[in-house]
């Protein structure tokens, strides 16, 4: 059974394959890569992780992996910076990544769209910034989606994008919109990334700001070439299509060149963008697409992005502790780079900072030169060849034209021939006189003809002679400019040569600089080997000194125990002096060497001593400079701390004055806006009052319950402006409401004024008008002063309490205008809608039904062109009855509806009764919708029998489509919005609308085949029939002419009848009108308020 398991083992332990084992590698370092690129530091995206991440992307031939580690390990959702990043990693991979990136990039579209929508809902932040940067990337997806050929960063040539766009003009049209809508995006990105900034610019240096900032580098250089190719896409357009056919690409590129212009000086005075993008500046006027010659002056802009430098890595100042000083003996190259950087590098021993070498800076400066040079011999090469080709083609129409001309001069001559032919023979015949003088006639004309053709063609031959010679001097002109373009290959290959020699320069200093890093280096370990030595020799002082001591002790302790033992035998020799005098003399002889041995001893001992005293002495003089290096140190310490307290005195004394100014500057501008805002308001007011001397408002009318309406607000804004002016008479800080009083109190009592003035002039009492009117003029004068007083400032008590006072007596004058009398018609009024709209239908059954029973019998009558038009009109005609027909039962299923929802408790007839004007306008429309469609039948009836006009079905579709509409507007006014039964009505007044417009063209397109049918054939007449027939024509039009201007006088003599009755009948309905409830159910319109 082991034996099965054997296999399974060892392949369990064979490990991952080479490939395997890179794919691993490669994955892991590109996850690193994107992790450091994309994270929550709010600082630029470092350069080198983005280099990494955009070749790993060449590396996997496209962004998969790119899309799995953002989508699926970072939380784009939850942090904005993170999606600020991800936004400026992903338009970078999109401009310089593989090609694929777009292909891969194209399923996340709406996963771009749904992080912009979650973001915008942030109003500050990166909330808009997030929102317009997603629709960016996402219009530059549908854009290369579009036109897959364009690379991400819009680098082509003109022969690609002219292969692109194609020969048709269409294709042109398409992709200026498409670069126009591009150019919006990248407009309304910059729009926001400014908008977040404040106005200074002055955290454009800051982390945050240059967070902000760093994607507009990207959106730079986009707009530089969608820039270009827009000018001459529209140059190409305007050769191409009339000028009125373009005029809203030219209202949009004028637009959009105004803001491009802004958006260029803004970025290139940002302190950030001076070292890492040369901003373009475009021309002072924008070019005029109108003429053609304007394209010569075209520049195209340019935005240089210089290459960054490698970054040099961070390096911490380390400071060796003195138990690892022995580990810096060892010079190996990775700690000597560690501790002192790369050698490649300019270091300076110093100290200071490197120093910049100015051969390196000649070099820059040389390459930005070639680099220059080159860019204007390409633009100079390709100018001369545009120019070139357009005289050619030039050339070649003109060519063209000369040709015609001398084919048409050759035929007018042989004419000429032909005639002079024919007149001698007349002349032979003198019984053709007739003819003679007829041929003469036309010879002279033709004489006059060719004459004229031959000035033509000396006026274009002129041209053709001076286009040559321009084109003569323009080749002369391009072998100047290749001459100049030869000396400016010669300098380039100069300065090429002098960046070589300079290079070398260079690497013979960088090689000097290397033996003498060396020679430091030796020169740093012999001094780290000195210094280990003298470590060795002060270590074994110590142990000496150590010695020396202990010695010390031991000799102190025996020397007191001599000195006791002396005086032991002191002691002894007195007690044994008289016993043992014999003895005397040994033990003096004793005595002496103990007192030798004693005396050597003690000179040791001083020895000893003097030596610690030169010891200590030295310690006290380091101990000395020890503390005066300390004492210099406190004094520069304690004069430093003097500087900052002066310094902070300064500030403090600054900090003040600025509080002073900004404080009174503030009070300057609360007085100006305050100031401001009261004259607008006064100006409101003003304006309303001037409309009594103003003769075309004399016609405007309003009803007395409406002016109740717009005079109640006056006296609550009133209110609200006298609170609003004590709490900023006690406060100054509460400006906002109180100019926000002042001006609905302005806009409140102008709009209760004006509608009084309406008022005044339509009510029936003259008397009651006059003093409606000078109310209203006393209203807006307290209006005036109470404005006055809150500019003067103080307690506006007295003004507010006149002026409401005016208001008061302006309502209750209204209310005695406001009608008693109700309409005794309103009661049939709601019997009538049901029968009525029955009506309707039943009328466009029977008008569809007819128009069946026409279409079959013209089946039967009729043959060949006649059948094809009468049943194209009939076809057209019952679609229509069909669209009619949905639409009045769609009606009347909102009318229910809108019986239901405002009737209450109440029956429909009171409904009805009780909104009687909008139930006669909507009894009227069904009236017209029926009596329509009846005529409709009757006109293709008369149409079918060949006894009517086409005119006539037309003039009956477009009735049809007003009554449809009157009825739509008038089921609108009482139905709720974004109620369904009014969108179906609305969606089959849109379907009326198309079978009407159906039934146009279907009369206007059988006209036409009958009157190509009925065309005759004159070939066969004499001269004389045609005069006679021409004379009768002419006769014929004239008549016609007397009966349309008859006929149109007859119509403006209807018309003005027409707008009489209608007149007196709103008149009517506006007298007998029934003054509604208080409870405010029937809307603004419903009052009818002004004309």
């Amino acid at each position: 059974m082991s034996s099965r398991h054997l296999p399974r083992v060892i392949g369990g332990q064979r490990g991952k394959s080479t490939l395997e084992v890179e794919r691993e590698h490669f994955e892991k370092n590109q996850t690193v890569a994107i992790n450091k690129a994309i994270n929550t530091q709010e600082t630029p995206v470092k350069e080198k992780h983005l280099r990494n991440t955009i070749l790993g992307t060449f590396t996997d031939h496209g962004g998969g992996l790119f899309w799995h580690v953002a989508t699926k390990q970072m939380q784009l959702q939850a942090n904005p910076i993170l999606c600020w990043k991800f936004c400026h990693v992903l338009h970078k991979l999109l401009r310089e990544g593989h090609e694929h990136v777009f292909v891969d990039s194209q399923k996340y579209r709406t996963y771009l769209e749904e992080l912009g929508k979650l973001w915008g809902h942030l109003r500050d932040g990166y909330g808009r910034l997030i929102a317009a940067y997603t629709t960016l990337l996402n219009q530059k997806l549908v854009f290369h989606k579009k036109y897959p050929h364009i690379p991400g960063n819009l680098l082509m040539t003109d022969e690609v994008f002219a292969r692109i766009c194609g020969s048709d003009v269409n294709g042109y049209f398409e992709i200026s919109v498409d670069m126009l809508d591009y150019m919006d995006e990248v407009l309304s990105l910059q729009k926001q990334v400014f908008g977040s900034l404040d106005r200074a610019r002055a955290n454009s240096m800051t982390n945050s700001g240059q967070c902000r900032l760093a994607p507009l580098i990207l959106c730079i250089q986009d707009s530089c070439q969608l820039y270009d190719y827009i000018v001459k896409i529209l140059f190409k357009l305007h050769s191409s299509l009339p000028p009125d056919t373009l005029s809203g690409h030219r209202d949009r590129f004028l637009s959009q060149y105004k803001k491009l212009k802004e958006f260029y000086f803004q970025s290139s005075n940002l302190q950030y963008f001076k070292n890492l993008v040369t901003v373009p500046l475009l021309p002072d006027e924008p070019p005029n697409f109108l003429i053609q010659s304007e394209f010569n002056k075209h520049v195209k802009p340019v935005a240089v992005v210089p290459n960054e430098p490698e970054p040099e890595p961070e390096r911490d100042s380390i400071t060796p502790e003195p138990e690892v000083v022995a580990d810096l003996i060892d010079t190996s190259e990775d700690k000597f780079d560690a501790a002192f950087g790369n050698q490649n590098e300019n270091f300076n021993f110093n100290g200071g900072p490197p120093e910049i070498d100015e051969r390196d800076l000649l070099i820059e400066r040389l390459t930005k030169e070639i680099q220059q040079l080159r860019a204007e011999l390409e633009r100079v090469k390709s100018e001369d060849q545009r120019i070139i080709q357009s005289l050619r083609d030039e050339i070649s129409k003109l060519e063209k034209i000369l040709s015609e001309l001398r084919l048409s001069a050759d035929k007018a001559l042989q004419d000429n021939d032909n005639l002079k032919a024919e007149l001698s023979k007349a002349k032979v015949h003198m019984g053709a006189a007739v003819k003679l003088t007829e041929a003469e006639k036309h010879s002279k004309a033709n004489e006059e003809k060719f004459k004229k053709m031959k000035d033509v063609y000396q006026k274009l031959r002129d041209e053709h002679v001076s286009l040559l010679r321009q084109h003569g001097e323009v080749t002369k002109q391009n072998a100047t400019d290749k001459k100049t373009l030869e000396e400016k290959e010669q300098i380039i290959k100069d300065n090429e040569a002098n960046m070589v020699r300079m290079e070398e320069e260079r690497k013979v200093i960088q090689e000097s600089l290397q033996n003498s890093a060396d020679e430091v280096t030796q020169q740093l370990a012999q001094t780290t080997a000195k210094n280990t030595d003298l470590e060795k020799k002060k270590q074994e002082l110590e142990t000496q000194l150590k010695s020396v001591q202990s010695s010390e002790e031991t000799l102190q302790n025996e020397l007191q125990s001599s000195q006791s033992r002396v005086q032991s035998l002191e002691t002894q020799l007195e007690q044994t002096m008289e016993e043992k005098t014999g003895l005397e003399e040994s033990l003096t002889n004793q005595i002496a060497g103990l007192q030798s041995d004693l005396d050597s001893l003690r000179g040791d001992k001083q020895n000893m001593e003097q030596d610690f005293q030169a010891q200590i002495t030295t310690l006290k003089t380091k101990l000395a400079e020890t503390e005066q290096s300390k004492a210099q140190t406190e004094q520069d310490l304690s004069k430093q701390l003097a500087d900052l307290e002066q310094q902070l005195e300064n500030l403090t004394t600054e900090k003040l004055s600025t509080e002073t100014r900004l404080t009174r500057d503030l009070d300057d501008l609360h007085k100006k806006l305050l100031s401001s805002s009261i004259a607008e308001g006064r100006a409101f007011i003003q304006d309303a009052l001037e409309q009594f001397h103003n003769e075309t408002f004399t016609t405007a009318r309003c009803t007395a319950e409406f002016l109740l309406l717009r005079a109640e607000p006056v006296i609550k804004s009133l209110e609200n402006l006298e609170s609003s002016n004590n709490i900023y008479c006690a406060d100054r800080k509460e400006l906002e409401n109180l100019v926000e009083c002042i001006t609905g109190f302005s806009h409140h009592l102008g709009d209760c004024v004006i509608h009084g003035i309406a008022t005044s002039q339509s009510t029936a009492e003259i008397e009651s008008g006059h003093d409606l009117a000078n109310l209203c003029r006393s209203a807006g004068e307290s209006g005036l002063t109470v404005l006055s007083a809150v500019e003067k400032g103080g307690n506006i008590s007295s003004e507010v309490a006149a002026a409401i006072s005016h208001i008061k007596k302006l309502m209750s004058l209204t209310e005695e205008l406001v009608p008693k009398t109700e309409d005794v018609k309103t009661e049939e009024i709601g019997d009538m809608v049901d029968s009525e709209m029955q009506l309707t239908s039943k009328a466009i059954e029977q008008a569809a039904a007819k128009i069946q029973e026409m279409l079959q019998k013209t089946r039967a009558d009729n043959t060949g062109i006649q059948l094809e038009v009468n049943e194209r009109i009939l076809d057209a005609c019952t679609d229509l009855m069909k669209c009619i027909k949905i639409l009045v039962e769609k009606s009347r299923d909102l009318q229910q509806e809108i019986v239901a929802q405002g009737r209450g408790t109440s029956t429909a007839k009171d409904f009805y009764k009780k909104n009687h004007r909008w139930t006669e306008g909507f009894i009227s429309a069904a009236k017209a919708v029926g009596w329509g469609a009846t005529t409709l039948m009757e006109a293709a009836d008369k149409v079918i029998k060949g006894e009517g006009k086409l005119e006539q079905l037309i003039v009956c579709s477009q009735e049809i489509a007003a009554s449809t509409a009157q009825l739509v507007v008038s089921s609108r006014v009482k139905s709720k919005r974004g109620s369904n039964a009014l969108q179906n009505v609305q969606d089959a007044s849109k379907g009326v609308s198309r079978a009407t417009g159906n039934v146009v063209a279907t009369v206007k397109t059988s006209a036409q085949i009958i009157e190509e049918q009925s065309l005759m054939d004159f070939s066969h007449l004499s001269l004389i029939q045609t005069k006679k027939q021409e004379m009768d024509s002419q006769v014929r039009v004239l008549e016609l002419e007397r009966e349309l201007e008859q006929e149109r006088q007859r119509l403006s003599v209807l018309r003005k009848q027409h707008y009489t009755l209608a007149a007196e009948t709103e008149g009517t309905d506006q007298e007998g009108e029934e003054v509604e409830d208080a409870s405010g159910e029937n809307r603004p319109w419903d009052y009818a308020p002004m004309m």
